[in-house]
């Protein structure tokens, strides 16, 4: 255990999140999410939502600065009815962690797993909600 980590980052991820660079991504992936034939490192977070990943997260994690947006979403497939009510919590804690105000970018479907595969991890989690993929663009640290 270490201090003012939260008990939701396991060593592995850690490791990952040191590791990544300026500009590398990692994907969130709800349990529908393709993760084990798309990643180039696996993390699994069984158990765990993403918004409490993010909340975990998102305070060690500096997002990219100089993009449009450093957080990406998997956009609802056109003609599906599926309501997306944990966008609004991924905007809430990105606002929370975030100094700048951003919009969080829909990405195509087919365009987020080509996205993902050539993400630096994917995280394995237990979410339920549906379309609740979400990518981050690592920035750097300042302080």
């Amino acid at each position: 255990m270490l201090k003012g980590i939260s008990s939701l980052i396991s060593p592995e991820l850690l490791k990952v999140l040191m590791e990544m660079g300026h500009a590398d991504e990692i994907v969130f992936g709800d349990g529908n999410f393709p993760a084990a034939s798309h990643a180039q490192r696996l993390v699994r977070a069984d158990g765990h939502g993403i918004p409490e990943l993010l909340k975990a997260v998102l305070p060690l994690f500096p997002l990219d600065i100089y993009v449009e947006s450093p957080v990406a979403l998997m956009a609802v497939t056109p003609g599906d009815t599926i309501e997306t009510p944990i966008w609004d919590e991924y905007r809430q804690i990105v606002k929370e962690h975030h100094f700048k105000a951003i919009e969080l970018e829909e990405v195509e479907r087919f365009a987020f797993y080509e996205r993902a595969k050539k993400a630096y991890a994917i995280v394995s989690t237990g979410e339920k909600a549906l379309c609740a993929n979400v990518i981050l663009k690592k920035g750097v640290v300042v302080e």
